[in-house]
């Protein structure tokens, strides 16, 4: 009884670990994983298994901004179990990042984008034992080329964080709740009048959309964008496009 007891605030109870084929991931790309878990000191019913992709938010609220974790997808694993004393079961998993998952692999002086997998166990009267898995998150082709091209046009990436919220534009919009800005300086004087401008990108499977920001010394903020098709991928003619844009 004492045991049981235990077991039922977390206490020897069952842990679960995921354990990822690899950290290293693109945001739309498939990943697998084994999910490993270890029975405690007594058996325990597992209800329910859940794997979460998270990120950190910015939150800009009535009494400033703060920081919040977000979740931008989440997977159901199997049903129920039993798990015995000491026992390990071991579960295959696939599945494929949102297509919307944030750059973390980024060359900012201030960066605060952070993505990770939490994997938790539903235990009856249980305190949920957890598991979080960081990801290195790369860009795809179309954001490496849009980063190459702001600096080839005198632009340098001072910082990078992930807001929550929705981008909407005429020909797209955002649906993971939450979006990334990259916010970029003229190396020197204002470039094109520009003091400041931030880019955010919502990928889809074969083209990726760019809002942009544009911050002017005596026009104000404004809005532009543009979509890099995945199969016409040109750096000299997206460095053409992002000139008459902010001209």
């Amino acid at each position: 009884m004492f045991k049981k007891i235990l077991a039922s605030v977390g206490i020897g109870a069952a842990k679960v670990d995921t354990v990822l084929e690899t950290e290293h991931l693109h945001p739309g790309q498939k990943f697998q994983a084994q999910i490993v878990i270890k029975g405690g000191d007594v058996s325990q019913e597992v209800t329910g298994l859940e794997l979460a992709l998270m990120t950190r938010v910015k939150v800009e609220g009535e009494d400033g901004e703060y920081f919040s974790n977000h979740v931008i997808d989440r997977w159901r694993v199997g049903n129920n179990f039993t798990i015995g004393p000491g026992e390990e079961k071991v579960i295959p998993f696939e599945a494929r990042l949102h297509s919307e998952t944030p750059i973390t692999e980024i060359n900012a002086g201030f960066n605060r984008c952070h993505v990770w997998i939490e994997t938790g166990l539903d235990i009856d009267l249980a305190i949920d034992p957890s598991d979080k898995d960081a990801l290195h998150i790369y860009p795809n082709e179309a954001v490496k080329a849009c980063m190459t091209a702001m600096e080839r046009l005198g632009f340098h990436l001072v910082k990078a964080d992930v807001e929550k919220g929705y981008l909407r534009a005429s020909e797209f919009q955002s649906v993971s709740g939450c979006y990334q800005e990259l916010e970029y300086r003229p190396n020197s004087r204002a470039l094109f009048g520009l003091q400041e401008v931030e880019l955010s990108f919502v990928p889809e499977a074969h083209r990726t959309h760019v809002l942009i920001e544009l911050d002017r010394a005596f026009r104000g903020d404004g809005y532009v964008d543009l979509t890099i098709e995945h199969d016409h991928v040109n750096i000299s003619q997206l460095c053409d496009q992002l000139e008459r844009l902010f001209s």
